[in-house]
């Protein structure tokens, strides 16, 4: 049961893709310096209990200002400093002969605009794209901010009426991806779904062609 949640279609510890891969390693060290901590706390309250009664005097610099709020502090601005170079590194735009694709969210569906070699082609709700390589989406609203999020290939990225956000996202493997808006945009809110099909070479080529396969 502790570990039904890491796996399965919207699992953000299931990645399939680079970025989703930087979030889940961000999640497990957090996981591993909250349990850290918690053990420290842990053992200071046995020894707490086990030197009750006994003589003895403690450095209130040492319990206030070592650990406290020094060790706070660090750890804090650690997982800050972190967290800022792994969310640069997903959402930097500016690949030369990246695929770009507009993502769209209104109440309540996606709506995709893929430039292909025959133009502009628009799906809605299901968002196409090759895999092994990386895709840049400029992602928008045209009504209420919702969030657009692929747990298995990237984070959370809001989409926000008037402005343009920008994702990279890829996947690494062929396939069909879940994805949801992780904003409430409205009682239409749990229903807000997509999915993302990655196409390997031979079907990315037919997408473009404006052909299914």
């Amino acid at each position: 049961m502790a570990v039904g949640g890491c796996s399965g279609p919207l699992s953000t510890l299931d990645a399939a893709g680079p970025a989703a891969a930087r979030v889940a390693s961000f999640w497990w060290a957090m996981l591993a310096g909250a349990t850290a901590l918690s053990l420290l706390v842990f053992v200071l309250l046995l020894l707490a209990f086990l030197r009750r009664g006994r003589e003895g005097r403690t450095s209130p610099t040492l319990w206030i200002g070592g650990l406290g709020v020094a060790m706070p502090i660090v750890v804090l601005l650690a997982l800050v400093g972190y967290a800022l170079m792994l969310g640069e590194r997903i959402i930097a735009p500016g690949l030369s002969g990246t695929v770009v694709i507009d993502a769209t969210g209104r109440q309540w569906s996606w709506e995709f605009s893929h430039r292909t070699g025959e133009g502009m082609q628009v799906t809605h709700n299901e968002l196409h794209m090759p895999a092994g390589q990386p895709v840049v989406l400029r992602i928008a609203a045209v009504d209420v901010i919702h969030s657009f999020w692929v747990p298995r290939l990237a984070g959370k990225m809001d989409a926000i009426p008037g402005h343009v956000n920008v994702l990279r996202i890829q996947a690494e493997q062929p396939g069909v991806y879940e994805g949801q808006c992780a904003e409430f945009c409205g009682s239409g809110h749990s229903g807000h779904l997509f999915r993302v099909i990655a196409h390997d070479e031979v079907g990315w080529a037919a997408f473009q062609r404006g052909e299914t396969r």
